[in-house]
């Protein structure tokens, strides 16, 4: 029987949180080293800020906006009804960051509009895994599957992950929306088969 979403998402953050410190920092240095080839002068690139073991790093965010790319990080809300909603975002400022809901460290300046994804040349995007395929495993809350859709369909939509969350195949549903690459801390930037299988979607 194949495991579950819910079994994956047990069994891959209990092991993130089994890794020792000096081990996801250096795989943490490693996907800043590698994210320099994300983003050019001038260029817009979503990123996010990592929260407890998710790889990545404030230092990441930084080596983006150092050159010169202007980065933009989500902003989590919920409706009246507790339904998730689209990101908004925040440009980000280095040394700026606010506590907010969720455990996230959110940009203190202006909240724009969802659409803003629209604009992006790369979407860092955070997972739990992602097959060969772009299938990404997300925690389950549906923020970015709402988002995604909105992004330029010329995007790269990188799911950040540890080199054994590239996984060969992951339970695909009709609202996954297809990454196009992965990067890893040893692998790098890593392009994805994205065939869109059934119930696929893409970027508009």
């Amino acid at each position: 029987m194949s495991a579950t979403k819910a079994d994956l998402r047990a069994a891959i953050l209990a092991a993130r949180r089994a890794l020792p410190g000096q081990e996801r920092d250096a795989e943490a240095h490693a996907l800043t080293r590698h994210a320099s080839t994300l983003g050019t002068d001038g260029q817009t690139v979503c990123a996010y800020v990592p929260v407890g073991s998710e790889p990545g790093s404030v230092g990441l965010v930084d080596s983006l906006h150092e050159r010169g790319v202007r980065v933009l990080l989500p902003v989590a809300r919920r409706d009246a009804a507790g339904v998730p909603q689209p990101l908004q975002w925040g440009e980000y400022t280095p040394g700026a960051l606010v506590a907010a809901r969720f455990g996230l460290r959110e940009p203190a300046g202006p909240r724009l509009e969802p659409e803003t994804i629209g604009v992006a040349a790369t979407l860092l995007v955070p997972a739990l895994a992602v097959d060969r395929a772009g299938v990404r495993l997300g925690r389950g809350a549906g923020f970015y599957d709402r988002s995604l859709r909105l992004a330029s369909r010329s995007a790269l939509v990188v799911a950040v992950v540890r080199d054994d969350e590239l996984l060969d195949r992951l339970p695909v549903e009709p609202h996954d929306v297809a990454m196009t690459h992965a990067l890893t801390p040893r692998r790098g930037l890593v392009a994805l088969d994205r065939p869109g299988g059934p119930g696929m979607t893409h970027a508009t």
